[in-house]
């Protein structure tokens, strides 16, 4: 199994920036895609962004691109998400994800519990 933990979310006034980091542990997490996810009440999840086990590839989902850094670090085996210019409508629950690439979009088969993300206008 790979059991990720999040940490960095919180409230940001509009415009403001939150750095979301997530730790993966387990015997698979360094060879695994990792990414995040976000949801609000009564929507699916979102794709965020993601990034490969080899960090030589990132990507990102339309909502927030342009305002997002994916990074990783592939010897602590953690990744970090920078996020600029935060809107209201970004308030979700971010979560994040670890499983395999298809296309352009992470397919996540690990989760971590989620870290709330709240912007006040």
């Amino acid at each position: 199994q790979v059991q990720l933990a999040e940490s960095g979310g919180g409230l940001v006034q509009a415009g403001g920036s939150l750095r979301l980091s997530c730790a993966a542990s387990g015997r698979l997490a360094s060879s695994l895609s990792m990414g995040w996810f976000r949801q609000s009440p009564g929507k699916e999840r979102e794709f965020v962004a993601a990034i490969t086990s080899s960090a030589d590839k990132q990507f990102y989902g339309d909502s927030l691109k342009g305002r997002l850094t994916i990074s990783r670090d592939t010897a602590k085996n953690t990744i970090d998400l920078q996020i600029n210019n935060l809107q209201p409508e970004d308030t979700a629950v971010y979560e994040c994800g670890a499983g395999f690439m298809s296309g352009t979009i992470l397919r996540a088969i690990h989760w971590g519990q989620g870290t709330q993300v709240t912007v006040s206008s």
